[in-house]
């Protein structure tokens, strides 16, 4: 099977640079959720998504979907990406995100007010997927890269802060072997952790420690159990202007 080109050769994902985002941060809040795998992002955006009325969009399921749409000039490149182990290109992720979007806004009712989103990174194939007014969003494993996080906030709407899950590397892992054992995931064994941790440190640390210099970065210590970690989710987004429905 012949390589794709990098993103920057390949023209289809060559678009104009907006002056200007397609959402404004006034009407728009958005909120990235990062922290490494097994430090219960999923539990807590499942929580926030009950508590605080987010609707959710998948990154990986926009994915699937597209690369399976009989019309779409993307959906070889992300059956190829994703066959291959690679991240799919940030500009086709982003553009699938924000069209999602668009089309849900635009759905609504007129003048419902109160929108909000959960935009979440994961695909099920995470072995083969390294893997918004007023408004509010999350992007939960979004972005994974640093390159993400600057194309998104320049394209789709600059962050609030990103919501970071801090939890020591052996407290993951022990988590996700415990997870291995009934979960049927095939990345849920100590070599394929080890290779995600690395991948988190190296592409995901930075995009934390950029938004902590713009002082855009709320830390939740997530070592204690679900219960105790979700109150200081609550606590942490009262600070910050969020309440629950």
């Amino acid at each position: 099977m012949p390589a794709l080109n990098p993103p920057a050769d390949n023209p289809k994902l060559s678009a104009p640079s907006k002056e200007t985002p397609t959402f404004s941060p006034q009407s728009v809040s958005v909120i990235f959720v990062l922290g490494g795998p097994g430090a219960g992002k999923g539990t807590q955006c499942a929580n926030l998504v009950r508590d605080y009325g987010f609707k959710h969009l998948s990154a990986g399921d926009l994915l699937r979907e597209e690369q399976d749409r009989p019309e779409s000039e993307f959906g070889s490149m992300i059956k190829e990406y994703i066959a291959n182990g690679k991240i799919v290109p940030m500009e086709v992720t982003v553009q699938l995100l924000e069209n999602a979007m668009t089309d849900y806004i635009q759905k609504r009712p007129e003048g419902e007010k109160g929108a909000r989103f959960l935009i979440d990174g994961k695909t099920h194939n995470w072995e083969k997927l390294n893997r918004l007014i007023k408004n509010y969003a999350f992007a939960k494993g979004f972005p994974r890269k640093m390159d993400q996080a600057l194309k998104f906030e320049e394209a789709v709407c600059p962050s609030q802060f990103t919501l970071f899950f801090d939890c020591p590397e052996d407290v993951m892992q022990e988590r996700l072997i415990n997870r291995g054992k009934t979960s049927g995931r095939t990345d849920d064994n100590a070599e394929s952790i080890t290779k995600r941790f690395k991948t988190f440190v190296e592409l995901s640390m930075p995009v934390v420690d950029h938004f902590e210099t713009e002082g855009k970065v709320v830390k939740v210590a997530a070592t204690e159990g679900p219960d105790e970690i979700y109150e200081e989710v609550k606590r942490k987004m009262g600070e910050r202007g969020f309440e629950m429905v």
